[in-house]
């Protein structure tokens, strides 16, 4: 056969031509240049981001026939060897099929004898971590100590498997994942080179699928490029990657904006009759939402990144910048939650009903501005509040102002009067606590505003703020919102009022034994010490 992969004809032979590794690049450069070689080196990252091919370009340099450098002239026979994988005087091994003591024996029993032809006898030990016990303690002192000839390239992909004596010989670089962007670009100059049309979301689409490994990248264009048997484009992609097609995510989106819940289970039916991974549908769905909140926050970076904007155009008056961010957040959790589910489908379509019944929760104007790092603890559902329920013949809208102005005179902001509401809301356990450290800063007919002390924000939670406005709008008759902020309170809070009061109670105490004649009796006959650490204050 005369085809080779992609990933062979297009791996890296000079440092150049290296991408996304600028730091150990730059670190291998200089030993070379400058002549700082250190005997071990250690290649770690996870598979497909070039530690093999590093260190292949690394032998290369130490045994061109032009002298050491970091500019191997690749004319050479030494060169041309080490790119066809002929140098005798390298040794690549995988040590995942070489994993017993009895192979690294063999292997080092040549290591005191000269190279045959270049200057270094290199021993490229690939995915190391494998190697057993004794294999390491066999390994150990050529490592430490090996022949001024003998160089070691080490590469693994989980080096917390390896000893740290064996970490502690070697100089470790660790290769990173490559950025989409950079697997995206690579994969478009390759498609170019081959003379394969592409279309830019195939190409995306393949970058994003290879997870940080440029080889992935390339094994998937190759196999793209035999499924398309010809241009690719984004449809095919997709399909051969078992994605669902963008555009029934995007209609999915369409009608969730536009609030049609049968169009959206519809939908749901019509992916579930289809075979479609839900898992796979809300991974798409956050990535779309994902480009839309891009595209609307920073149109400069949509672009620079050559997404395609058109049709995501259709969502841009549908949804608000605060949809898109609680979506996402809906559809992540939905992801991570979709195994618990009692099956795929109900967990998938569970998550479009979170979507259909929220939206973020509208800033309130009273706030203070104190409260400038305060956060809202919910967002609010689509509905409105219902309306308080008014007595025949009386006006509603009469009525609402009556209970309001009776409800704000009632409530004024003040911390002495919130602490009377409080006792005589029927409220009980976690919900009366989280309430006893929050003081009343705003409200109007529709909201009250309650700022919860932010060392006890961990006492919020969604059912605590639900009983607790229950009980609020038991209290006053009314149908209200409740928010709650985390931040300073301004005044007293309940329970600090509970504790100065009770503070005050027992120094009022410990002032009257001390002041008991008894007391002070007893104290100047036996030389006493009164301890007032035992004192409580009766209630």
């Amino acid at each position: 056969m005369s085809y080779q992969a992609l990933a062979r004809t297009w791996r890296p032979r000079t440092f150049a031509e290296v991408v996304g590794q600028e730091h150990v690049v730059r670190a291998l450069v200089n030993a070379l240049d400058k002549q700082r070689l250190h005997h071990a080196l250690l290649f770690t990252g996870t598979r497909g981001v070039g530690k093999t091919t590093l260190a292949r370009i690394f032998a290369k340099a130490l045994n061109c026939e032009q002298g050491v450098s970091s500019q191997p002239c690749g004319e050479c026979g030494a060169c041309r060897s080490a790119d066809d994988g002929r140098m005798v005087d390298l040794l690549e091994v995988d040590a995942a099929s070489r994993t017993k003591v009895d192979d690294t024996r063999e292997l080092l029993d040549n290591v005191q004898y000269a190279p045959t032809h270049g200057r270094f006898k290199i021993y490229i030990i690939d995915e190391v971590h494998m190697l057993s016990g004794h294999s390491f303690n066999a390994l150990l002192k050529t490592l430490e100590e090996p022949p001024p000839h003998v160089q070691f390239l080490l590469a693994t992909t989980d080096p917390k498997k390896l000893p740290v004596t064996v970490l502690s010989r070697c100089l470790q670089f660790h290769l990173k994942p490559l950025d989409q962007e950079l697997i995206r670009a690579q994969l478009e100059r390759i498609a170019a080179a081959e003379k394969v049309a592409a279309e830019a979301g195939a190409l995306t689409d393949l970058a994003r699928a290879a997870d940080g490994s440029l080889r992935d990248g390339l094994s998937l264009l190759d196999q793209a490029i035999a499924h398309a048997g010809g241009e690719l484009t984004s449809r095919q992609v997709q399909a051969m990657l078992g994605l669902t097609e963008r555009g029934a995510v995007l209609t999915l989106l369409e009608s969730i904006a536009a609030e049609d819940g049968d169009r959206v289970l519809a939908l749901a039916a019509e992916l579930a009759t289809q075979g479609a991974d839900f898992a796979s549908v809300l991974r798409e769905m956050a990535l779309q939402l994902y480009q839309l909140s891009l595209l609307r926050a920073a149109p400069d970076a949509f672009a620079a990144r050559q997404l395609d904007a058109g049709p995501l155009h259709s969502l841009a008056d549908g949804l608000t910048a605060e949809d898109l961010q609680l979506f996402y957040e809906i559809a992540v959790l939905g992801r991570r939650d979709l195994p618990l589910a009692p099956d795929a489908r109900s967990g998938f379509e569970m998550s479009l009903l979170r979507m259909l019944a929220f939206r973020p929760e509208a800033p309130l104007p009273q706030a203070r501005a104190g409260g400038g790092g305060a956060r809202a603890a919910t967002a609010s559902p689509r509905e409105a509040p219902a309306q308080p329920a008014v007595a025949d013949g009386e006006p509603a809208a009469a009525a609402a102002d009556t209970r309001a102005t009776t409800a704000e005179t009632a409530a004024e902001h003040d911390g002495s009067q919130w602490q009377r509401i409080l006792a005589q809301l029927d409220l009980g356990g976690l919900p009366r606590e989280m309430a006893s450290h929050t003081v009343l800063t705003g409200q109007d007919s529709k909201c009250v505003t309650l700022r919860l002390d932010a060392r006890f924000s961990s006492l919020l939670n969604e059912e605590r703020r639900r009983e607790l406005e229950g009980a609020l709008n038991a209290h006053w008759e009314m149908n209200r919102k409740l928010v709650v902020e985390i931040g300073e309170p301004d005044t007293e809070t309940p329970a600090q009022a509970r504790q100065r009061a009770a503070d005050e109670k027992r120094q009022a105490a410990v002032e009257s034994i001390h002041s008991d004649p008894l007391v002070k009796d007893l104290v100047k006959t036996f030389d006493a010490e009164l301890s007032t650490d035992s004192i409580r204050a009766k209630d």
